[in-house]
C-alpha cells in the first residue's frame, strides 16, 4: 500500500509554486497524495517567514499537526520553507516532534528527505547556497483552468523593511525559453489564464540578459493560443517601462490589470524603505497606465507605521489614496522584522498607531472600493466560472478585474448549465460589499 502524503503551503503564491513541485515529485515517486492531514501517513508543512502575522500561522500549523501526530492520526512531519530556512536552529530546536527540517533549496530532494524520514532517521539540511529550483513539472493544486508562473526566484532590491533577500536570495531569472516551455505544459494541462510572478516581475532577464525582457516574454506568452488571460502581478512602479506599457495595452490577452506594490508616496519614507521610485515617478506610471489603458485596474499594497513616518507624513499618504483612488488597495501595518535594517531605527512607532493607521487607510478604501464597484453597474464583463454556490443557488467567479485569492468575486445566474473554467458574458446588476452581482447574458455580446 503507498505511503499517503499531505501538504499544507501556507504564505505567497511563489511558495505554492515551490510546493506544487514537490507534490510532483512525490507522486511520481509513488507516494500516494491526500488533502486531509487526518489521512496521510506524511504531512509535509511549506512555512510563511515573511511577516510576523505569518510566522504566527506557520507556528500554529504546525503546532496542529505536531498534535495529530501525537494522537498517532500523522507518523511524521516534515517542515520546510521561508520560515525554516529564516529561523533555521530555532525551528530545530522548538519544533522537535518534526521528523525532518530542511531548507528552501533543499525541497529538490523532498523525495529522498521522506525516503529517510520512512527508515525512523531524522533529517535536518540546509544547504550552504541558495539553489532553489527555477523550473519543473507541477501538480496544479488551484482550480484547474488557472495558474502561477514563476519567472524569477529571489530579490536584489534590499527595501529596508524586507527580510526575502536573505530568506531567498538575490534575484534569479528563469531563462526565458524555461518559462515559455513551462506555460506551454501547464496551456497543455487545460490552463487558460497565467498569473505572472515573481518578487519582481519588471526585473525579469536584468541578470542574465542585461535589460528588462518582461515585455518580450509577455508577447511571445500571448502567441500560445489556448491562453485566454494573462494577468503580471509585483511591478515595480520604477521599471514599468514605456515598452511595457505598450506591449499591455495593445495585447488583448494580457488582461487590463496591473499589481505595482509602491509601499508609500512620501520621498523621504520611501527614501528610508530603500525603494527607488518617488512620488513623482509613482504619480507619473499611474497616469500613463490610464492613458494608455483606460479602464485598467490598479492594485496596490502600502505599509503604515514605518520608523519616523509622522503625523504629517501619514496625512500625506491618506489624501494620496483618495486623489489616486486605486481600484484595488491592501494596507499592512509594519512589522519589525529582525536581520532587517529597518528594525534597527530608532524611531518605531507603536504598534497602536500603525494598526490605526492602517484602520483608516482601508476604511477609505471601502469606500472608494464601493463607488468604483457601483460604477461598473450596467456593464458587460467577461468572467470566468469558479464554482456554483449551492446556498444562494448561482454561480460565482471572477472578471478580468480580480486576481485570485486577493481580489473580490462576482455572482451570477445564468439561463444554461455552466463548468468551472468557461467564460461568459455578465451583465452587472448590483454589488455586496466588494463583490459584484451579476446576470449571464447571450455569448455573442462583448464587453
Amino acid at each position: 500500500m503507498a505511503v499517503k502524503v499531505s501538504m499544507v503551503s501556507l504564505g505567497c503564491s511563489k511558495n505554492l509554486v515551490d510546493s506544487e513541485r514537490m507534490l510532483f515529485k512525490l507522486r511520481k515517486h509513488g507516494y500516494e497524495l491526500v488533502t486531509e492531514f487526518g489521512e496521510s501517513d506524511v504531512a509535509i508543512v511549506n512555512t510563511c517567514g515573511f511577516i510576523q502575522s505569518a510566522k504566527e500561522e506557520a507556528i500554529e500549523t504546525i503546532l496542529e499537526i505536531s498534535k495529530l501526530k501525537e494522537e498517532g492520526a500523522v507518523k511524521k512531519l516534515i517542515l520546510t520553507g521561508c520560515l525554516t530556512e529564516r529561523y533555521q536552529q530555532e525551528a530545530v530546536q522548538e519544533f522537535p516532534e518534526a521528523d525532518a527540517v530542511i531548507g528552501i533549496s533543499d525541497t529538490r530532494d523532498i523525495v529522498d528527505v521522506l525516503d529517510q524520514v520512512l527508515q525512523n532517521q531524522k533529517v535536518v539540511r540546509f544547504s550552504s547556497k541558495m539553489q532553489a529550483e527555477l523550473t519543473g513539472e507541477r501538480i496544479i493544486s488551484t482550480l484547474p483552468f488557472f495558474s502561477y508562473l514563476k519567472i524569477a526566484e529571489g530579490c536584489s532590491n534590499c527595501c529596508t523593511y524586507c527580510a526575502i533577500p536573505a530568506i531567498r536570495g538575490r534575484f534569479r531569472s528563469v531563462p526565458m525559453e524555461d518559462v515559455l516551455e513551462e506555460a506551454r505544459r501547464l496551456a497543455d494541462y487545460g490552463v487558460t489564464e497565467l498569473n505572472v510572478i515573481a518578487q519582481d516581475t519588471t526585473r525579469y532577464g536584468e541578470d542574465l540578459y542585461g535589460e528588462s525582457r518582461l515585455p518580450e516574454l509577455l508577447e511571445k506568452l500571448c502567441e500560445i493560443e489556448s491562453l485566454k488571460w494573462i494577468r503580471v502581478l509585483y511591478c515595480y512602479p520604477e521599471r514599468i517601462s514605456d515598452s511595457l506599457i505598450d506591449v499591455m495595452a495593445r495585447q488583448e490577452k494580457i488582461v487590463k490589470y496591473i499589481d505595482m506594490p509602491i509601499q508609500h508616496c512620501n520621498d523621504e519614507i520611501l527614501r528610508r524603505m530603500n525603494r527607488r521610485s518617488s512620488k513623482q515617478q509613482i504619480v507619473s506610471v499611474i497616469q500613463k497606465l490610464r492613458e494608455k489603458m483606460p479602464g485598467i485596474v490598479l492594485r496596490t499594497t502600502l505599509i503604515t507605521g514605518f520608523p519616523g513616518e509622522s503625523e504629517e507624513q501619514f496625512a500625506e499618504l491618506s489624501e494620496f489614496v483618495k486623489e489616486i483612488k486605486f481600484e484595488r488597495l491592501g494596507c499592512f501595518s509594519y512589522s519589525q522584522e529582525d536581520g532587517t535594517k529597518a528594525a534597527e531605527f530608532s524611531d518605531q512607532v507603536s504598534e497602536e498607531i500603525k494598526n490605526q493607521r492602517a484602520e483608516i487607510i482601508m476604511e477609505q478604501q471601502a469606500d472608494l472600493s464601493a463607488a468604483y464597484n457601483a460604477s461598473q453597474i450596467g456593464r458587460i464583463k467577461t468572467a470566468v466560472v469558479e464554482g456554483f454556490d449551492q446556498w444562494a443557488e448561482c454561480y460565482f467567479g471572477r472578471t478580468e478585474s480580480d486576481a485570485p485569492d486577493i481580489d473580490g468575486k462576482i455572482f451570477f445566474s445564468s439561463g444554461k448549465k455552466l463548468s468551472v473554467g468557461d467564460y461568459v458574458q455578465v451583465k452587472i446588476t448590483d454589488i455586496l460589499d466588494y463583490d459584484l452581482l451579476g446576470e449571464v447574458i447571450s455569448d455573442e455580446s462583448t464587453e
